[in-house]
């Protein structure tokens, strides 16, 4: 059963919601998008599913959703909210830091002041839709720690072929910027999420647990 409690942030309390894995070999803490909550289908599937790997799971509800208003607040105020999360948890184990869409920026901005060891970028929005010029590459790049891009392949925030070359990143097939799939698409809903716990484990035993000295 998950532990849940609510923490103060400077902008009102923050729900954290923890799974702990019996023998946890890392730490996974996620939060939301500007227009969603940890409820999000690929938020559930890796908290639900990653501590039976040895991965603790912990999702952060901004207190903006925890308070029921609709609208995010500014990037810097996310920030802040997360970092202060972040503060009252005592993690043992290497600290991967991520999100899914605005949550993914605040990540890559608080990974290294948290003392993160990776993060992961779930539909990182690389720019606004239709908008390519105005490009938040430099976010994802200044978190200067090892990154996973989990990319949907129909993504509007940013398709996986936009990202350059040295990003690591997987595309999930047929998916749009909520990781949905189109019912006529080969590949079904759950086999896409799939796609996203497969890769996010992957790459958190290989370069996370697996590069503890580096």
């Amino acid at each position: 059963m998950p532990n849940e409690r609510l923490v103060p942030t400077p902008h009102g309390d923050a729900r954290i919601v923890a799974r702990r894995a019996k023998r946890p070999v890392a730490t996974l803490i996620l939060t939301h998008g500007a227009g969603g909550g940890i409820e999000a289908p690929d938020l559930v599937r890796l908290a639900r599913t990653l501590p039976q790997q040895d991965i603790s799971v912990t999702l952060v509800e901004m207190p903006w959703r925890v308070s029921g208003r609709p609208v995010a607040p500014a990037g810097t105020i996310l920030d802040e909210c997360y970092r202060a999360a972040l503060d009252t948890m005592r993690m043992r184990t290497p600290l991967v830091v991520g999100g899914r869409s605005a949550g993914a920026r605040s990540a890559a901005r608080v990974a290294r002041s948290a003392g993160a060891r990776g993060l992961l970028a779930l539909a990182f929005p690389l720019h606004p839709p239709g908008r390519p010029e105005k490009s938040r590459l430099d976010e994802l790049q200044g978190a200067r720690v090892r990154a996973l891009v989990v990319q949907g392949e129909h993504d509007a925030f940013g398709r996986p072929d936009e990202f350059p070359g040295d990003v690591e990143l997987t595309a999930v097939p047929f998916a749009d910027h909520a990781f949905t799939v189109p019912k006529r698409a080969p590949v079904s809903q759950d086999e896409a999420l799939d796609v996203i716990l497969e890769a996010t484990l992957e790459w958190i035993v290989r370069d996370v647990v697996g590069n503890r000295t580096s």
